[in-house]
């Protein structure tokens, strides 16, 4: 975990970069109340809770927001409601219902094989809206194409961004609708629009450092859509590619063949080598996107065992 340097944000927000199983956390401490946007996976939410309660300094956390309703993003949440009995939770409204509900199916940890405790809500974000978190007015933008239901923020006067999956660094998150045979790419490029149009200055991105050179993230990311859109079953494999490694970083180790038959016993998965490759054998398909895991330096083979990297 690292925080980011304290020259590029105001004194009131602090970024906790996590490691890629978790979010990053973004704590925002003001006069009156202190807030926190996204909690990390559910198995880091110890950890979560230590650094918060560390870093508030016996101050309470009044505000929990969620850009989004993956796993990696709000599998804190039960943790902190559990710890901060007023703390208010607000969400983006798309999911509202399967969260009042509870359906984990709908919310997809059941299908993609992850968990997330759960948890409840108070209020939604409303896009075109704005939100007072610590001292700063952030508005609310709707950012559909990793998650449907997402969103970011941005505080217009310094022209902080949290971006959420929507723009890393280095490109975005996977585009899940997609891999759901719904079309997408297009949402993600008018996300990536909307971006450049309101011109941050800093970008607090869902995994990473935050950065500045805000241009050139945004070159990068339709870049790496002009090659998805050309070449669909490019972004598959590399969601394919992503779901494992999470298997992996939440394991550290497994056997490889263990890990391939987590896959066929995994709906998500499933059903995508269904959609995009019926004509492969899965086990095979799934090894060989393991090897891929292996030549890239994102796991070693040890024997049969697979370890993190």
């Amino acid at each position: 975990m690292h925080s980011a340097p304290a020259s590029t944000l105001p004194d009131s927000i602090t970024v906790l970069q996590r490691g890629w199983l978790s979010s990053n956390n973004v704590v925002i401490r003001g006069a009156h109340h202190c807030a926190l946007i996204d909690s990390g996976y559910e198995l880091h939410a110890a950890q979560t809770l230590a650094l918060i309660t560390t870093m508030l300094q016996g101050r309470p956390l009044d505000v929990l927001v969620n850009t989004h309703l993956h796993s990696d993003h709000c599998g804190g949440n039960a943790a902190l409601q559990a710890s901060y009995p007023d703390l208010r939770t607000l969400i983006p409204p798309g999911q509202a219902q399967h969260v009042r509900d509870w359906n984990p199916d709908a919310l997809t940890y059941v299908p993609t094989g992850q968990s997330c405790p759960r948890f409840v809500y108070d209020d939604v974000l409303r896009p075109g809206t704005s939100l007072q978190l610590g001292d700063l007015l952030w508005q609310v933008h709707a950012a559909p194409g990793h998650d449907t239901h997402s969103v970011i923020l941005f505080e217009p006067v310094a022209r902080i961004l949290v971006a959420a999956d929507a723009l890393w660094e280095r490109g975005f998150g996977v585009v899940f609708p997609e891999l759901d045979g719904e079309d997408a790419f297009d949402a993600v490029a008018q996300t990536i629009d909307l971006i450049e149009a309101l011109q941050p200055a800093i970008v607090i991105p869902g995994h990473g450092a935050p950065f500045t050179h805000v241009d050139e993230s945004i070159a990068v990311a339709r870049k790496r859509l002009h090659g998805f859109v050309t070449d669909p079953v490019r972004h598959v494999q590399y969601a394919i590619k992503v779901l494992l490694k999470f298997r992996l970083l939440q394991v550290q180790q497994i056997e490889r063949q263990t890990l391939i038959d987590w896959a066929l016993a995994t709906p998500y998965f499933v059903s995508m080598f269904q959609r995009h490759f019926a004509e492969r054998d899965f086990a095979t398909g799934v090894d060989h996107l393991v090897q891929d895991l292996v030549r890239s330096g994102s796991a070693a083979l040890e024997g049969d065992v697979l370890h993190n990297r």
